[in-house]
């Protein structure tokens, strides 16, 4: 399955995303993950993970963020640094300075949420 984000539910889904809309992404994204197959099916987990980690976070669930972002994390590190039109390299840096955020236990974490390109 080639993952196409120009249009339909992963399209609907980054929109989402971009919009700081974390629950809505990550239903969206979740329509498609049920239908793939792998290696497309971890690479949009993490990203499901990533979204769901966020959405914790706008809760100030930081233990439940902390959680998703390493899952995530260990799923994306296979891949190369672009995927499925993702560039999943940048993506990887910024959630390990949330991590690393986090792991400090700061209280109102000022970091820009990860781009999906």
């Amino acid at each position: 399955m080639t993952l196409d984000w120009t249009t339909g539910a992963l399209a609907e889904g980054l929109r989402c995303y971009r919009k700081e809309e974390f629950f809505l992404a990550h239903e969206h994204w979740e329509e498609i993950w049920l239908k793939c197959e792998e290696p497309e099916k971890t690479f949009l987990q993490a990203l499901i993970q990533t979204t769901a980690a966020f959405h914790h976070l706008q809760r100030k669930n930081y233990a439940g963020a902390t959680s998703l972002l390493h899952a995530a994390l260990r799923r994306l590190d296979p891949f190369p640094p672009d995927y499925g039109g993702i560039e999943v390299e940048s993506l990887r840096k910024s959630i390990r300075i949330w991590l690393d955020t986090l792991n400090r236990r700061e209280s109102s974490p000022k970091a820009p949420f990860p781009k999906i390109r």
